[in-house]
C-alpha cells in the first residue's frame, strides 16, 4: 500500500518532453472563436438583419402572422406599431416587434401549396 502512495507523490522527471506549447494553446482558442463566429454569431446577426428589413418593407395591405399566431392584414403603419384587421370590423394595434418573418413566410408557402 505504501508503494502505491509513493508513486503518486513522486515529482515528474525533469528534461522530458513538454506537454504543450503556448502557440498550440493560442491556436486552439483562435480556432474555437472562429468556429463560434461562423456557426453561432454570424447566423444570428444575419437573421436579425433579415427580420429588420422585413419589418421595414411591410406596408398597408400585406398579410402577416404575429409571434402569438394572430393572422391579419395591415391597415395602417405607424412608427412602432401596426393596425391590423383580423376579421370584418375587428382591428388590433400591435407592436412591430411581434410580427414574425418565419411564421409569415410559412403562411405564404402553405397558401401557395394549397393553390397549386
Amino acid at each position: 500500500m505504501i508503494q502505491y502512495a509513493s508513486i503518486f507523490l513522486m515529482a515528474p522527471q525533469q528534461g522530458g518532453a513538454e506537454s504543450g506549447s503556448g502557440f498550440t494553446t493560442i491556436g486552439f482558442f483562435i480556432l474555437f472563436f472562429v468556429i463560434l463566429y461562423f456557426f453561432m454569431i454570424r447566423p444570428q446577426t444575419k437573421k436579425a438583419k433579415d427580420q429588420k428589413n422585413f419589418l421595414n418593407e411591410l406596408k398597408s395591405g400585406d398579410k402577416i402572422v404575429t409571434v402569438g399566431g394572430i393572422h391579419g392584414k395591415i391597415v395602417k403603419v405607424d412608427d412602432d406599431t401596426y393596425l391590423i384587421e383580423v376579421d370584418a370590423n375587428t382591428k388590433l394595434r400591435i407592436e412591430k416587434s411581434v410580427v414574425s418573418l418565419d411564421f409569415t413566410k410559412a403562411m405564404m408557402d402553405r397558401k401557395g401549396q394549397q393553390g397549386s
